[in-house]
């Protein structure tokens, strides 16, 4: 894959306001060509020496970029991005159509009683268990069945009071996360809070958002066989790959929430001996296995949705100008609106979520009919377990199929979103729709500490 800088984008007003759609012609996911070059869509200011467009010819490159393109070079079979992630601008462009998005925000109380529930399933399946060979076919299809639902629920509760939308309180979120937690045998919700909320905010970045696969797992994995044991042991890929590429400071609550599941592990051993304990650790194993519901891990961000279309292949056709623009920053992640969602905390309404990630998964689908004309043009997976079964067997969709970027990236003008939509206007101010992205990042980012420090400087 060859990587370039191109021209930059031309002014709006001579963008065309047709509505574009992103879905591909047929139903189903085809194949990812990671082998395209990246837009460079920024809409930063004009070069520091003033000059106009018709005096430059090529882009003014800086050794900066420079040396974001050789990186790139070198990993010839991700999608380099040059510009920033697509959500940022896509929140502005929706805050700027809907204001009103301001009222989804917050926590649902919805969440904790399902906690326990779950909690219960699960105890009551491990002690039914007791007494069971845990390689016994009753003991596995219960694990998998019953139990690889029940954990995958879990993880996603974690994830969903990861970004605080439990409780009001960030210290009652973590205290629910860490019982949660209990369900899947091995201390995770402190140590994934971290680790997930650089995803959101380092999106794509090479280094530090750790969801993204290494150079080193995409040269061994990608072939069938590759790609049928990561999906049968994705699940420790993300709970190891983080201590390789960007390891945590622990802190009190990694003590806590370590010291809280090894001693509710001792007690249950000691009351109902080894196999409960198996139990929960082998539902854990197949929640994040060859599991429908863990088919979200690949469906999210991998490329799945065609090859990313050139500036050469959009003006060919009639009025579609921009699809080549907005096609390359839709395809970094996909969202899935299918029944499963039932089980998943609507984790698979992924753009709504990265988006207004302190939205609660009660109301993405509120969220997704607020903003139709955002988000129905964007591809979508028709299928989670689909997703599983192309991403194993098509030679064109592998551990490569990833967006990277070096660095934020250069910014996104929210006006490419709204302008290729029939998005309504409001009266809003900047300022207005600056003040409601701080109180999402607020909601959904914030940690214990930081809420101390606010409360400090507030009483000042």
């Amino acid at each position: 894959m060859s990587v370039h800088v191109l021209h930059r984008l031309a002014s709006s007003s001579s963008t065309p306001q047709a509505k574009v759609n992103l879905k591909n012609d047929n139903t189903t996911d085809t194949a990812s060509a990671t082998s395209t070059s990246s837009p460079d869509l920024s809409s930063a200011e004009s070069s520091e020496n003033d000059l106009s467009s018709d005096e430059i010819s090529e882009p003014i490159i800086s050794i900066e970029k420079m040396k974001q393109i050789e990186k790139m070079e070198s990993n010839p079979d991700f999608l380099w991005m040059t510009t920033e992630e697509p959500h940022r601008s896509r929140r502005m462009a929706i805050l700027k159509a809907h204001p009103e998005v301001r009222k989804l925000m917050g926590p649902t109380l919805t969440t904790p009683p399902i906690v326990f529930l779950v909690l219960g399933i699960q105890f009551t399946a491990a002690y039914l268990l007791r007494n069971s060979h845990p390689f016994s076919w009753a003991f596995i299809a219960t694990a998998y069945a019953i139990g690889g639902t029940a954990n995958q629920n879990i993880f996603l509760a974690i994830h969903e009071i990861t970004h605080n939308l439990a409780f009001k309180s960030i210290k009652a979120n973590k205290i629910l996360a860490i019982i949660a937690n209990l369900a899947i045998g091995i201390p995770y919700a402190m140590a994934f809070k971290g680790y997930h909320i650089e995803h959101h905010k380092f999106l794509g970045e090479d280094g530090i958002d750790t969801d993204l696969p290494s150079k080193f797992e995409a040269l061994i994995l990608n072939n069938v066989a590759g790609k049928i044991f990561f999906s049968t042991f994705q699940i420790l890929f993300y709970a190891l790959r983080p201590g390789f590429i960007r390891s945590q400071k622990p802190t009190i609550w990694h003590a806590i929430n370590a010291i809280t599941i090894i001693a509710f592990d001792v007690i249950l051993v000691k009351c109902l001996g080894w196999k409960p304990l198996i139990y929960l650790i082998m539902s854990s194993f197949f929640a994040g296995s060859l599991h429908p519901c863990a088919a979200h891990f690949i469906a999210e961000h991998y490329l799945m949705n065609g090859p990313l279309p050139t500036k050469e292949d959009s003006s060919a056709q009639e009025g579609n100008d921009d699809d080549w623009l907005i096609k390359g920053l839709a395809q970094e992640t996909t969202s899935y609106y299918g029944w499963l969602n039932i089980l998943c905390y609507n984790v698979g309404y992924h753009n709504e979520h990265h988006d207004f990630p302190s939205v609660p998964w009660t109301k993405l689908p509120e969220l997704h009919k607020m903003a139709s004309e955002f988000y129905d043009p964007l591809p979508t997976h028709k299928s989670w377990p689909y997703v599983t079964y192309k991403f194993i067997t098509d030679p064109e969709i592998g551990m490569w199929s990833r967006a990277k970027r070096t660095s934020k990236g250069d910014k996104i003008d929210a006006k490419i979103w709204s302008q290729t939509t029939k998005a309504p206007t409001s009266d809003i101010k900047q300022e207005e729709i600056e003040e409601i992205i701080e109180d999402d990042d607020e909601i959904a980012y914030m940690s214990d500490s930081q809420d101390d420090k606010k409360s400090k400087a507030k009483s000042h």
